[in-house]
C-alpha cells in the first residue's frame, strides 16, 4: 500500500482550502443577484457590459462612490463599464441631464466626485437646473456651453433612455449594478458594497 509523504499531505492541504473557496465565493440567483426574465440589448457586442445606476442625492450611492471607482481603475479589460443617472422620480431628472451635458462637454469625469461632496459633504441643496449650473460655473463650467447642452437634443434623447433602462431592467432604488443585460444586483441584496462589487466581478466570469 502506498502512503502519502509531506508533498502530497501538503497538496492536499491546498486542494481542499481552494475547494473551500471556490464555494465560498459561489452565489445564488434570487438571493444574492437577480436574472432578468427578459434579457436586455446591450451597447457593446465584443465586451462585457456593466452598468451602475445611481442618483447624486442617493446617499448610499455616494457611499459606494469610492468602492465603484476604485473598482474602475482595476476593472477587466473585457469589461465596457457605463454610469447611468436613473431617473427613478421626475425630481432627479435635473441631475440626470447634468450628468450627459458634463459627459457631451468631455468633464464627466471631472466633475462627477464634485457634484457627490457637494451635495453631500457640503449640504448644498442642488436639486434643480439653476443651483446645479451655478455651482458648476462656480467649479469653473462654461455656463453658456453647459445650458446649451443641458437643453440639447442630445441630452434629451440620453435622459429618455436612461428613464427607458431604468423601467427595463425594473430599478425600485440605487445603487443597482446590471451585468451584460442579464443580471441585476441591488447593495441590500449583495449584503454591503464590498459584496456588490465582488458579486458584479462573479457574474462577469459567469459570463467570459
Amino acid at each position: 500500500m502506498k502512503t502519502i509523504g509531506l508533498k502530497g499531505v501538503i497538496g492536499l492541504f491546498l486542494m481542499l482550502v481552494w475547494s473551500v473557496s471556490i464555494q465560498a465565493q459561489s452565489y445564488s440567483e434570487g438571493k444574492n443577484y437577480t436574472k432578468l426574465t427578459q434579457g436586455q440589448t446591450t451597447q457593446s457586442s465584443n465586451k462585457i457590459e456593466v452598468l451602475e445606476f445611481f442618483w447624486y442625492g442617493c446617499p448610499h450611492c455616494y457611499q459606494f462612490e469610492p468602492t465603484i471607482a476604485k473598482w474602475k481603475k482595476n476593472k477587466p479589460a473585457n469589461v465596457h463599464f457605463i454610469r447611468v443617472p436613473a431617473p427613478l422620480n421626475p425630481s432627479w431628472m435635473p441631475h440626470t441631464k447634468a450628468f450627459y451635458a458634463l459627459e457631451i462637454m468631455g468633464k464627466g469625469e471631472q466633475y462627477h466626485e464634485a457634484l457627490f461632496n457637494a451635495i453631500h459633504v457640503e449640504r448644498k441643496k442642488l436639486f434643480d437646473m439653476a443651483s446645479i449650473t451655478r455651482f458648476l460655473v462656480s467649479q469653473g463650467v462654461d455656463e453658456k456651453a453647459f445650458t446649451s447642452n443641458v437643453n440639447s437634443f442630445a441630452v434629451e434623447m440620453r435622459a429618455r433612455q436612461a428613464m427607458k433602462l431604468s423601467k427595463n431592467y425594473k430599478l425600485n432604488g440605487v445603487p443597482m449594478m446590471a451585468i451584460n443585460g442579464k443580471y441585476t444586483i441591488s447593495a441590500q441584496q449583495a449584503g454591503g458594497y464590498k459584496a456588490l462589487i465582488e458579486i458584479t466581478n462573479y457574474l462577469i466570469d459567469k459570463e467570459k
